[in-house]
């Protein structure tokens, strides 16, 4: 195992770049702490498959430096790195068996062949491979292929670290839930350093005890899965997690007092704005939106009901905005014009798209 740190690292895949824009991955520097589990997410192409190439040392970064324990490795070539990686698709040798597959990244490294059949017997099992073992691997399913995948990366006890790149994509979604929570137990029986690449927020927020959200190539926020629902320190991660996203809407202030839709909510503490801001943003999650019909309610309209299965959701337009409301579990469907209140806890103000702190 290994702490992991990238000191100022940018990547371009053009020959000469010339400004920002041809950069894939904006400077950026961060740490991962030896034997943590953490998440890259954001939508394709945002950079995080780069970044995680990078790490392996299958792509050398245009500048900056990667560390492992403190040593620059940058130079240092893949197989010099320690690092067992887990791809999209399955990589295995649909010739050898499975056992032949689990066993072949111990048998390079000449592990005793006792120590390697007790540890392909254990992970077969909690991967429940166990009645596979003797069969050639072009025999099986693409979900039992990725589940070898997955054992051959876990397989080793002395790498630095870990990296999945979407290795979920093709396993069948009644096994995700499985395999996720697998995943969660061998880390924390092994204590490897984890990272796993995904634009799942589910697969994300279930998995890492840190999440690393990106957009465009740069890290937009770092912090815990409620932290990240909580407290979006920018509108895309309060829009890109949650189910639906929060709502973000155009406002004014003045002093405790959000004019929204020419309607003063007095959010109980003053807000300080950036001199320079030229956008703001109330943001406050469909969780924390109330129909109410008490007097100091926002005035709604309903325009649509939708079933998500486990919720309702309400959707209404407050003027000329577009509003969504979770209704909680049994409660009555409203209709026609309504009234809303907002948890001001729970209420944010966005300059710019970045959080602003406020004062008590």
């Amino acid at each position: 195992m290994a702490q992991i740190d990238l000191k100022n690292i940018a990547h371009s895949y053009a020959a000469a770049p010339s400004s920002e824009d041809d950069f894939a991955l904006k400077k950026l520097d961060v740490s991962w702490q030896d034997g943590g589990a953490y998440a890259l997410l954001g939508p394709s192409g945002c950079g995080k498959t780069t970044l995680l190439n990078i790490i392996s040392g299958l792509l050398h970064p245009t500048q900056g430096a990667v560390l492992f324990d403190g040593a620059d490795i940058t130079p240092k070539p893949p197989e010099a790195r320690n690092i067992a990686q887990v791809f999209q698709f399955p990589v295995i040798y649909d010739t050898m068996t499975v056992y032949q597959n689990l066993a072949f990244p111990l048998q390079n490294r000449k592990v005793p062949k006792r120590q390697i059949d007790v540890r392909v017997r254990r992970l077969a099992d909690m991967l429940e491979l166990s009645k596979y073992l003797s069969r050639k691997a072009r025999d099986l399913s693409a979900d039992e292929k990725q589940k070898i995948s997955l054992g051959r990366g876990l397989i080793r006890e002395d790498v630095a670290a870990i990296l999945f790149d979407e290795p979920l994509t093709v396993i069948d979604p009644q096994l995700k839930w499985s395999l996720r929570s697998q995943l969660k137990r061998l880390h924390a029986e092994f204590n490897h350093t984890m990272i796993y690449v995904t634009h799942d927020q589910t697969e994300a927020l279930t998995f890492a005890d840190q999440v690393i959200v990106m957009s465009e190539g740069e890290i937009v926020q770092t912090a815990s899965p409620q932290e990240l629902f909580e407290r979006p320190a920018h509108t895309f991660v309060g829009r890109f997690i949650g189910s639906p996203g929060m709502n973000v809407l155009p406002c004014a202030i003045d002093n405790t007092n959000v004019i929204l839709a020419g309607h003063a909510i007095n959010i109980g503490r003053n807000v300080t704005l950036p001199s320079d801001a030229e956008r703001i943003e109330l943001g406050v999650r469909p969780e924390f939106v109330k129909i109410s019909t008490d007097e100091n309610a926002l005035p709604a309209t309903v325009e649509a009901i939708e079933d998500a299965g486990r919720y309702r959701i309400a959707r209404l337009r407050l003027h000329d905005l577009q509003l969504a409301v979770i209704l909680p579990d049994g409660a009555a469907l409203p209709s026609g014009t309504t009234g809303v209140i907002f948890d001001t806890e729970n209420t944010h103000i966005y300059a710019d798209g970045h959080l602003v702190e406020r004062r008590a």
